[in-house]
């Protein structure tokens, strides 16, 4: 969790400064401590009554406010453990890259210490300007950290590239940076994700719809924070990891002599995998033609590798995954017990929001001692962050860190 975490929200004016309420509200839900920081343009399209409402705390928008705090920008900028800058306009880019402090946003920012994370936003031209990747390339060279904006339809209607970043994408930035201290440094986490294929004939399979998003997700998450990690994946179209050691596999059975060498050696292992139950009993080599197909397609079981690793699991975390469609709390209890599982999360499947290949996830964490814990509908790499967080906590009472 991200409980006390200290994040100073910096907001400049922008028409998405609206998006920086969603992101605090996010923060906050997680228990971070956020203070706002707003320019006089930000209040123009948002009020900092919205921001004190949400934080529960003053919100500062002037560097002589008057206020108890003689000299807020100082004060202000020794608190926080991050700063994240969202929307940042080209203004507050061009101002910070000059070493200026006109404001209170822009001279806190000249003294701070914390890392600066910048989720800019504005329209495509500006984006493009030299100048303004000039400032930018100032501005990473001194250390501060850039979420590249998206690209789409901007507020003034044209499109291209300033569209201000996913809030998925910006929390998860904010996570790395705030879990730069490497809390999984040392640990060997096997992750396995994506479906299996399951050959009928030279050219058919059986698979489901998994895309392998958040299997990869994970591996990315735990990798930011400093584990060494195995990824055996299905058949995706997703890119490798950065930093993650893949391996790639098409069946059940060859994820299973995959993983289990593995798995002797690993702390935590996340089976994200969405493996295939059955496959057909014999495979064609060649393309089965219409006229002389089977009419029935005969199935045998697949290994459960899953519950192979809980009959086999020693100083392990053992995490797994279902899917189901209704009755999710009673269905993960009943198969985190079977395969005995130290933490079980269960996905919604029930509806096209939820269903496989969907870009967020709604689902439930059930522990050891069957407390169930449900997330909102996220990203998926904000669920990745929040799973690691629980493993986190798991391991004192598993293992001895080495």
């Amino acid at each position: 969790m991200l409980q006390d975490r200290r994040v100073l929200l910096g907001v400049s004016g922008s028409i998405a400064a609206y998006k920086a309420a969603e992101i605090t509200r996010a923060l906050v839900r997680e228990n971070c401590q956020v203070t706002v920081v707003m320019t006089r343009n930000a209040c123009r399209f948002i009020t900092p009554l919205t921001f004190q409402v949400l934080t529960g705390r003053p919100v500062a928008t002037e560097l002589f406010s008057g206020d108890e705090v003689p000299v807020p920008h100082i004060s202000l900028a020794k608190w926080p453990e991050i700063i994240l800058l969202m929307p940042a306009t080209a203004d507050l880019l061009a101002r910070t890259a000059s070493g200026r402090a006109d404001d209170l946003l822009a001279a806190l920012i000249l003294a701070a210490d914390a890392p600066i994370l910048w989720a800019p936003a504005m329209n495509t031209r500006m984006w493009n300007n030299p100048l303004t990747q000039e400032n930018i390339k100032r501005l990473v060279a001194l250390g501060h950290t850039f979420i590249q904006p998206g690209a789409g339809e901007l507020a003034c209607g044209e499109r291209g590239d300033g569209r201000l970043a996913e809030p998925g994408k910006i929390l998860a930035a904010v996570r790395k940076a705030l879990f730069s201290r490497k809390s999984l440094s040392g640990r060997r986490i096997l992750i396995t994700a994506g479906p299996t294929r399951e050959p009928w004939d030279a050219i058919r399979f059986l698979s489901n719809r998994s895309t392998g998003r958040m299997g990869y997700a994970l591996a990315q998450e735990a990798q930011d924070r400093g584990a060494e990690v195995c990824l055996v994946s299905g058949p995706v179209c997703l890119p490798a990891p950065s930093g993650v050691r893949i391996i790639k596999v098409n069946t059940a059975r060859e994820m299973q002599a995959a993983v289990m060498p593995e798995f002797l050696e690993t702390d935590i292992v996340i089976a994200a995998a969405a493996v295939a139950d059955f496959r057909p009993s014999a495979a064609c080599p060649d393309k089965l033609k219409k006229n002389s197909a089977p009419p029935a397609i005969s199935l045998e079981q697949n290994p459960d590798i899953l519950m192979e690793m809980g009959r086999c699991k020693q100083k392990q975390i053992l995490v797994g995954f279902a899917a189901e469609t209704h009755n999710l709390e009673q269905a993960g209890i009943a198969k985190r017990k079977a395969k005995q599982l130290d933490l079980i999360i269960v996905n919604h499947a029930s509806g096209p929001e939820d269903a496989f290949g969907a870009e967020a996830a709604r689902v439930l964490l059930i522990d050891a001692s069957d407390t169930v814990r449900e997330l909102p509908r996220q990203d998926k790499h904000q669920t990745a962050a929040i799973i690691l967080d629980q493993v986190e906590e798991l391991l004192p009472a598993k293992q001895a860190k080495p």
